[in-house]
C-alpha cells in the first residue's frame, strides 16, 4: 500500500479534497455516493497509479483524471432520458456550498427509478495543488479550510461510469467554471464547441439522486 499521513487521506501522489469528501458525507450528493473508507480510496489510488494508470489530460493543465475499474461497488448515477421515465425528472435550485450560487438542476429521484446497476469504471478527477490553492485565495469559504497538504494532486471527483474516457461536464458546471474562481469555477473561458457536446449528452441524460430532498448541486 502507498504510504500516508497520519489521516491516510494524504499520499506522496493524491490527496483527497474536501470537495471530493462530499461524496462520503453529503446524503444530497448528486453523483456516485461511497461508503469505502476514505483512507482505503487513496492508498488504493496511489497503488492503481504505481501499478501503471497514468495521468489523462483533463480540460485544462491543472486537471487529470485517473481512469480505474470500479472497486468500491459505485453505481451508475445517470439514467438515460425516455419517454418512458421523463415524467419521473424532478428540477429545483440548489448550490454545491453554501458560497456557490444556487443553479436550476433537474435529476431523478432513485426512490422512482431503482437503485441502478454498478458501473464499469471509476473517472477519478484530479486538480493540482496550485489550482486548488488559487481556488481557495478567491473564496474565502474556501480558505477557512486551512491548508492543503503537500502531495501535487488533489482527488476532487469519483465518477462511477461505464466509459473508460471523459464524459461532458454538465453545462451549467462549465458556466460556473467560466465565471472565475471568486464564483466557485474554476476560470476557464467557455469552449462553444465542448458546451455543444455537453448539451447533447445532458439533453438525453440526467442524475440519480439518492436524497428525497433532492440533489446539492449539479
Amino acid at each position: 500500500m502507498a504510504s500516508a499521513d497520519e489521516s491516510g487521506l494524504v499520499g506522496s501522489v493524491f490527496f483527497l479534497d474536501k470537495f471530493a469528501q462530499r461524496q462520503w458525507d453529503d446524503p444530497q450528493y448528486s453523483g456516485a455516493t461511497l461508503t469505502i473508507d476514505k483512507a482505503e480510496f487513496v492508498a488504493k489510488m496511489h497503488d492503481a497509479h504505481a501499478a501503471g494508470s497514468p495521468l489523462v489530460d483533463g480540460y485544462a493543465p491543472f486537471c487529470k483524471h485517473v481512469f480505474v475499474p470500479n472497486f468500491v461497488d459505485a453505481r451508475l448515477s445517470t439514467l438515460l432520458i425516455t419517454k418512458e421515465n421523463e415524467h419521473l425528472l424532478k428540477s429545483g435550485y440548489s448550490s454545491r456550498t453554501p458560497s456557490e450560487l444556487p443553479v436550476l438542476t433537474r435529476w431523478f429521484p432513485m426512490e422512482a427509478v431503482g437503485e441502478p446497476p454498478k458501473s464499469k469504471m471509476l473517472d477519478v478527477i484530479l486538480y493540482s495543488r496550485e489550482q486548488l490553492i488559487k481556488e481557495r485565495d478567491a473564496m474565502d469559504s474556501k480558505a477557512e479550510k486551512g491548508e492543503l497538504p503537500d502531495a501535487p494532486w488533489g482527488i476532487i471527483s469519483i465518477k462511477s461510469q461505464d466509459e473508460d474516457f471523459e464524459l461532458p461536464m454538465q453545462p451549467i458546471t462549465m458556466m460556473r467554471n467560466a465565471l472565475g474562481r471568486e464564483e466557485g469555477g474554476s476560470g476557464v473561458s467557455l469552449d462553444r464547441a465542448k458546451y455543444d457536446a455537453s448539451v447533447a449528452f445532458w439533453k438525453e441524460h440526467a442524475p440519480i439522486v439518492k436524497a428525497e430532498s433532492g440533489p446539492s448541486g449539479e
